[in-house]
């Protein structure tokens, strides 16, 4: 098998690790990205590019010919970041949701998109984050991809080029668990690579035809036995 596939938000924690481990596979022979800046992977088989105006993203990725096998978003950014609520729903939401329409218009079979754990929860319809996410999610689902694909992972443990309010402490916390038991760690927290290689492991999974269903949830659990458990490079 030989596809192609394109990431959005290859410069973040998790989108890196998803073209990092795209670009070292043999079953993608051309991944394409679509970024405000350049990545830091580098391969020949990296098509990426540059664009500021994140306006201009969907007829970026619409223009890929032919369509990308699978289309990758890890796309997202912190209220802190965006400055203020309203436009981290302009990147979080409205540009997710945006790009999913242009790729299924443009014939992508498979969508991954990384979401969050917890987002469904008894007060998400009161977090505007939880909303953010809910709403790209079901979004997806009404497109009707081949396979659809989300991600629940809980804390996301990296190092980040620019870190959240109280990341790197959070980070500190939850890896602590780790020496009670992995276990214990594995239910609040996964390792950014971990979470990109469980996003590509299920896409190859949903190619061979091995997904359990068209609408394909990977909560925490799900993302440690992907990324990590039963992870061959």
């Amino acid at each position: 098998m030989s596809s192609t596939a394109a990431v959005i938000g290859s410069t973040g924690l998790v989108g890196a690790q998803i073209l990092s481990t795209l670009l070292g596979l043999d079953a993608f022979k051309t991944v394409y990205t679509v970024s405000r800046r350049a990545p830091k992977a580098e391969s020949p088989k990296l098509a990426a590019t540059i664009e500021a105006d994140t306006t201009k993203w969907a007829s970026n990725l619409s223009s890929i010919t032919p369509p990308p096998s699978v289309v990758f978003s890890a796309l997202g950014t912190t209220r802190a970041q965006a400055g203020g609520i309203a436009n981290q729903w302009k990147i979080d939401h409205d540009l997710n949701v945006e790009l999913a329409k242009a790729a299924h218009s443009a014939g992508v079979k498979t969508f991954v998109f990384v979401s969050s754990a917890g987002t469904r929860g008894l007060f998400s319809n009161y977090v505007p984050y939880s909303q953010m996410k809910v709403g790209v999610e079901d979004s997806i689902k009404d497109l009707n991809f081949d396979q659809a694909i989300i991600l629940r992972p809980g804390l996301i443990l990296g190092k980040r080029e620019v870190e959240h309010q109280g990341g790197p402490l959070m980070n500190t916390l939850v890896r602590s668990l780790s020496k009670i038991s992995q276990g214990a760690q594995d239910k609040f927290g996964q390792e950014a690579e971990v979470i990109g290689r469980a996003a590509v492991h299920a896409s190859l999974l949903a190619a061979e035809g091995k997904a359990p269903s068209k609408y394909w949830v990977l909560e925490q659990a799900d993302i440690v036995r992907l990324g990590r458990d039963e992870w061959k490079s």
